[in-house]
């Protein structure tokens, strides 16, 4: 039998009775007439039937019922031509993605959800409205520049104008709370991702009117154009990645009718005849559930509803079979499931409890799977997991967080259905960004009133970043009392949020169920392949923002999955005593090259995967017992070289269908390398051997890399002899379970993820603090030049008074944002979880570095999570919660420093970008005392081989991070070297005060020693490293000089002078890098003079030539009155200032010229005097000693005497002495020098007698010229002939 409300019956599980045969099989336990009293009493007659008495009732049997229950059914269908006018166009309204739109717009499946691709897209909708009231819902998914509103069919848009700025369209932009029609003006409030603003139009009074979540923002328009030809459709404009969904009325509103004037209509109508029909449906099904048969006593009883159990009874089962006949199919439309299936089983939760106290929704779940279709099912299911997630994205955040907790249990209920779990892992949870990741997210209130901030944190406070350095005892009773209000309030409001993770936390605890192998696959290892393909999307599309999961939910969703992994981690090492707990976790190294997890196209330490297995395999199978095919390799290399357009887009498709069917994201959002990646894999092909077999032969297991969708439980977990995801152990290995495989590819992905974005989202949130610190900053000077106001100016007063306000106001509401993202982002807990992962990824560094040459295979994300982790802790979580608070803090430090050390120059690392990385987070490690005491921690042999690589020639490769290290171990040992910032810069900002360069001095001594100790005894290092050094020095002075020049030049110029700020930047690098390898130089020379003074050494007496040379020039070019260097530092330039003060400055280049001078004085100045260079008045200058006649009565002289902060009177008096010395030793050697010819001169520098002759060419010079030349090129000065000797040259005695 057929009917309006069951049009697939035909097709459908048949549970009614054929014939008169049949029921005596259920009648047996039914009499026909409780039989007949229990149907009327499920499927009561309408009075328009006539009396409903017992007595007058028709005996009602399993073989009329279908024909009551559908006369039943047809009793409320409402007339066709019940249909409100005033609208043009299709029924069913979707976005108009044929020819009603501007730009370029990625347009989802179903044509309700945008998102833009361009500088500003416009899109209308297919229908539009010319009279009567009209609404329609847009579910905002980002924040961004949008306007939203209705145009007519005449308007006209472009990349420039949009919605609201042509005649006849009107739009509200809650971005800029602004409204728009051609012209602008305030309105409303800023709206946030997860709020649903709603456009109403009444097209009778003429008036546009905007809500948001609910709340009316006041008319908008009025007087809006009407009549004849006038029609308006919904429409928006929306910038680039900006991504919004439409509900014209496909789905319930989520704001309806009682929220609005009641006669406002969705512009979609409902399914009204359906709704009737799915209603009185649910109304029957209930009463069965609440109605037990007593056959003994022959009468029908009332029972609780929630502990009805499907017990295979035949009467109730045939009269459900009759119901879901009808109701089956209504489950399939988005809309019926949404306000009829899901507000029920949401009311069965509402009693509270856990969910374990509500069997019933696992009863009504089988019920579903026994007698609805399975593509049925499968639809309902669908579209019930797709409604939550939209109800829980887009739910209002009020204080008790009641909606999210509402949807977040059914949600859990539904998920510990085993078949229907499973199903919706295969097929509907996918992890993409408007699917169950949404799940997992807690979004932060832009408006903490609405959220009910207010009333959970009545009491505010602002906390600043130095509250830990400041002493509480100072604290004011009043300031006290209000900081431990605050600190209840977010106690009050964490404890809540903790609930709603809680819960989130089980939802991924049923999807990582290993256990539910019964009916299939278990519910991990669909989760694990869903979750890798999630992973291939974010790291494919890194450039993509369109198609990227938002940080802001990655940050929530690693940390429930950390919870729920580690949980079952210690799970498994109850039951297993061999496994480590999961504080010891870390992830295998063969995971890292045995091909069983697909790492996409991820940068390995040691380059491409391809070349790593052509030149690793002889190591790859001595150390592993992995043989690679060298036709894989082969294959590999031409897929690499000859990737064409036609395979890659015959792959695409496949891989995007693998994620669900019907359900697949569209063609658009496909990774770009997903061909090429399930190519690769699919024709890969690895042999290995069985390890450890003594006496037989070893014995080749053939393994066929899979595509990530088409791994089951024993790829990943391994079986009889095959390790699964271990496959390859490397000796160095220790040979024990860690734990269930499938839980280290997780742990994998977890550290991707955090790599991914998470580290990012981490640095954004922290401005929240940092605006929390200036408006206090701000509130405070206020306050103090309110005090300081004078009486008699009342006006200032008054606007001091308003400024105070609203600042106090700010903060007020920022404290409360902040109070929030310190209770979901930067609580102790979320800090546990980082740490926990720099210590998983602290020792996979660890395990993979004992593989030696294998370690090339590790990802480079592992090194970037372990310093960037670092780095999260220690700059993000302060002051909130202490690092040093942290389990096992030091030593982990200590594993990090050695870490860094051993690494930064480590052979097997190619990457430029890592390479730098490494250098920099050492550089910033040994800025700290806690972390440079770490590094003096390792043992001395990482010690001096790190120290030993730091001296490495600075040529061809970055040195200018090395030369920081160096100085930073130098700093507070130098003269007049213990300044925090270079003297007279302008003042930092306070939230500077954690920048590396602004650390106080703390040298090392240890690893001064070392250097020394190092430079010492190798000779031929010393050389190369000091030749080095003093070249960068050359080209860093010159180029500054030189910058100076264009500077001067530029600024000098008669018309308005303008000097690019770049060029003043670079201006300052290069003074700078100057100043730091002087400071090195003064290190060198003060830990190991006998460099330049040993002249038995073969380089001393060029070194110490080259650095009298260069230090006489610096000093002249900065010293002599009038120069260059004066003019340009008493230039006004703009952002002169601000980038460096350049006259005190250089006091500080001069300081550390004299320390190296001084260092060597005693027997090198000989050698400062007789280079032509040298001025006794650039020394004079350092102390303000200048000629009267060169002085003018207004010019500023410089003076170390005016330094008395960083330098002591011991140090002035040393330069003083030192002064005196040179101005001896000048004049005796003035009085002996005897005249020399210009033709004995060299001809190269002119300073010094020709005292070398070169072979073959016999060309002359003086030793240093030659000797400087030959450290780096060969060749002759003069006829470019190559130099293969050098000889002693004394001129002749009659020449």
């Amino acid at each position: 039998m057929s009917s309006k409300g069951g049009g697939t019956a035909l097709s459908r599980r048949n549970y009614r009775l054929a014939s008169d045969t049949d029921k005596p099989k259920v009648t047996g336990i039914v009499n026909e007439k409780l039989l007949s009293d229990y149907l009327h009493h499920v499927f009561p007659a309408s009075s328009k039937h006539g009396p409903a008495s017992a007595t007058y009732r028709k005996t009602l049997n399993f073989q009329d019922l279908g024909a009551h229950l559908e006369r039943l059914l047809s009793e409320d269908e409402p007339a066709e031509d019940d249909q409100v006018e005033g609208r043009l166009g299709p029924s069913t309204v979707v976005l108009d993605h044929t020819s009603g739109f501007e730009g370029l717009l990625f347009v989802d499946d179903d044509l309700l959800g945008v998102i833009g691709h361009s500088n500003f897209s416009s899109i209308r909708a297919t229908t539009c409205a010319y009279k009567g009231k009209w609404v329609y819902e847009v579910l905002i998914s980002s924040e961004g520049l949008m306007q939203i509103g209705w145009c007519t069919l005449n308007c006209r848009f472009n990349q420039e104008e949009g919605v609201g700025d042509t005649p006849d369209s009107y739009a509200y932009d809650g971005n800029r709370v602004r409204k728009w029609n051609v012209t602008t003006t305030n309105y409303g409030k800023s709206w946030a991702a997860g709020d649903i603003v709603s456009c109403m139009i009444d097209l009778d009074e003429g008036t546009i009117t905007f809500c948001l979540n609910g709340q009316s923002l006041g008319t908008a328009f009025s007087n809006i154009k009407m009549g004849p030809g006038v029609a308006y459709f919904p429409a928006i404009s929306l910038s680039f990645k900006e991504s919004v969904a439409f509900n014209f009325g496909s789905r319930p509103l989520r704001y309806p009718f009682h929220f609005y004037i009641i006669c406002y209509l969705p512009l979609q109508d409902p399914p009204t005849a359906d709704l009737i029909k799915a209603h009185r449906l649910l109304g029957y099904m209930k009463t069965v559930l609440s109605t037990c048969i007593d056959t003994q006593e022959e009468k029908l009883t009332e029972k609780d509803i929630g502990s009805w159990q499907l017990k295979g009874e035949p009467t109730v089962l045939v009269t459900l079979a009759h119901i879901f006949n009808y109701f089956a199919p209504l489950m399939c439309k988005v809309y019926l499931v949404e306000d009829v299936l899901m507000s029920f089983l949401l009311g069965i939760l509402e009693g509270g409890g856990s969910v374990d106290e509500h069997p019933l929704i696992q009863q009504l779940l089988d019920l579903f799977w026994l007698l609805m279709e399975d593509f049925e099912v499968n639809e309902c299911l669908k579209q019930l997991m797709m409604s939550l997630l939209r109800a829980y994205r887009f739910s209002p955040i009020i204080p008790d967080l009641g909606f999210q907790i509402h949807y977040l249990r059914l949600t859990t209920a539904i998920l510990r259905h085993e078949k229907s779990r499973k199903y919706l892992l295969s097929n509907v949870i996918t992890f993409d960004v408007l699917r169950s990741v949404v799940f997992f997210y807690i979004k932060t209130p832009l408006r903490v009133k609405e959220a009910g901030l207010e009333e959970l944190i009545p009491t505010t406070w602002w906390p600043t970043r130095f509250d830990k350095e400041k002493d509480l005892r100072h604290e004011t009773a009043d300031e006290r009392m209000r900081r431990r209000a605050y600190e209840r309030g977010c106690q009050r409001l964490k404890k809540r949020i903790e609930v709603v993770e809680e819960l989130q936390v089980q939802i991924l605890r049923l999807m990582l169920n290993n256990k539910d192998k019964g009916t299939g696959e278990a519910s991990r290892y669909i989760f694990l392949n869903k979750f890798r393909k999630f992973l291939q999307e974010n790291a494919s599309n890194r450039g993509n923002p369109t198609v990227l999961c938002p940080p802001e939910y990655m940050v929530c969703f690693m940390h429930r999955l950390i919870t729920a992994v580690r949980s079952y981690w210690d799970e498994g090492k109850r039951k297993s005593t061999g496994a480590i707990s999961s504080e010891e976790a870390y992830v295998p190294p063969q995971l890292f090259y045995n091909g069983k997890v697909d790492y996409f196209d991820l940068q390995r330490l040691g380059g491409l995967l391809s070349h790593l297995k052509k030149t690793l395999k002889d190591d790859l199978a001595t150390k592993a017992n992995i043989i690679i095919d060298p036709a894989e390799i082969q294959a590999t290399s031409m897929d690499d070289l000859d990737e064409d357009e036609e395979s890659g887009a015959a792959q695409r498709p496949s891989g995007a269908a693998a994620m669900g069917g019907a359900l697949a994201r569209p063609s658009w959002l496909s990774s770009p390398t997903l061909g090429r990646a399930n190519r690769f894999l699919s024709t890969a092909a690895v042999s290995l051997m069985t390890p450890r077999r003594p006496l037989a032969p070893p014995e080749k297991v053939k393994v066929r890399s899979l595509p990530v969708e088409q791994r089951t439980e024993e790829d990943i977990e391994g079986s009889h002899g095959n390790d699964g995801l271990l496959l390859g152990r490397p000796l160095e290995e220790p040979d024990q379970p860690i734990t269930e495989k499938s839980l280290l590819e997780i742990l994998d992905g977890i550290v991707m993820m955090y790599n991914l974005s998470v580290h990012q989202q981490l640095g954004k949130m922290v401005v929240v603090s940092d605006d929390v610190h200036e408006y206090a900053v701000a509130l405070k000077d206020t306050e103090e030049k309110i005090a300081r106001c004078p009486g008699r100016r009342p006006d200032i007063l008054e606007e001091l008074q308003k400024s105070q306000k609203v600042f106090a106001e700010k903060l007020n509401h920022l404290s409360r944002r902040l109070a929030w993202i310190n209770a979901t982002i930067y609580s102790k807990e979320k800090m546990l979880d980082v740490y926990w992962l720099l210590r998983v990824c602290i020792r996979t560094i660890e395990h993979a570095d004992n593989t030696g040459s294998l370690f090339a295979f590790n990802p480079e994300f592992y090194l970037n999570v372990a310093m960037n982790s670092y780095s999260a802790l220690k700059n993000y979580f302060s002051p909130s919660n202490s690092m040093d608070e942290l389990p096992g803090y030091e030593d982990t430090l200590t594993q990090l420093a050695a870490i860094l050390a051993k690494h930064f120059a480590d052979p097997r690392i190619v990457g430029t970008d890592i390479k730098d990385s490494l250098m920099q987070a050492l550089a910033s490690y040994v800025c700290y005392p806690q972390s440079l005491r770490a590094v003096e921690r390792i043992p001395e042999e990482q010690r001096v081989a790190m120290m030993r690589n730091l001296l490495a020639p600075y040529e061809q490769r970055p040195w200018a991070q090395t030369n920081w290290i160096l100085v930073r171990l130098w700093r507070g040992c130098g003269f007049g070297y213990r300044y925090t910032r270079l003297p007279h810069l302008l003042k930092t900002k306070p939230e500077d005060a954690n920048l590396p360069s602004l650390q106080k001095p703390c040298p090392s001594i240890l690893l001064q020693r070392h250097m020394a100790e190092l430079l010492s005894q190798d000779k031929d290092m010393a050389a190369s490293f000091l030749n080095s050094v003093l070249n960068q020095l050359n080209w860093a002075f010159s180029e500054f000089i030189g910058m100076i020049q264009e500077i001067q030049q530029a600024a000098e110029r008669p018309e308005r002078n303008f000097v690019d700020t770049r060029q003043l930047k670079v201006c300052a690098t290069c003074f700078d890098l100057s100043v730091s390898l002087l400071r090195v130089l003064e290190m060198t020379v003060t830990l190991v003079p006998e460099i330049f003074l040993d002249w038995n050494r073969p380089s001393a007496e060029l070194l110490l030539r080259r650095l009298a040379q260069l230090l006489n020039q610096v000093l002249n070019r900065v010293t002599a009155e009038r120069n260059l260097f004066d003019r340009v530092v008493n230039l006004r330039l703009p952002g002169n200032a601000r980038t460096y003060d350049m006259s005190p400055l250089c006091s500080v280049t001069r300081v550390v010229r004299l320390t190296v001078v001084q260092s060597l004085i005693a027997r090198a100045a000989s050698v400062l005097l007789s280079d032509p260079c040298f001025q006794l008045h650039s020394i004079q200058h350092l102390l303000g000693e200048t000629e009267a006649s060169t002085a003018g009565a207004d010019h500023k002289h410089f003076s170390l005497h005016a330094y008395t902060d960083y330098i002591s009177a011991e140090e002035e008096q040393k330069v003083e002495q030192m002064l005196a010395f040179l101005t001896e030793e000048s004049k005796q050697a003035a009085a002996t020098t005897a005249p020399t010819s210009e033709d004995d001169l060299c001809p190269i520098c002119y300073a010094h007698s020709i005292s070398a002759i070169f072979k073959p060419c016999s060309h002359k010079s003086c030793k240093a010229c030659i000797n400087q030349h030959l450290m780096n090129n060969k060749d002759c000065f003069f006829c470019k002939a190559t130099i293969t000797g050098v000889e002693d040259y004394s001129k002749p005695a009659g020449s």
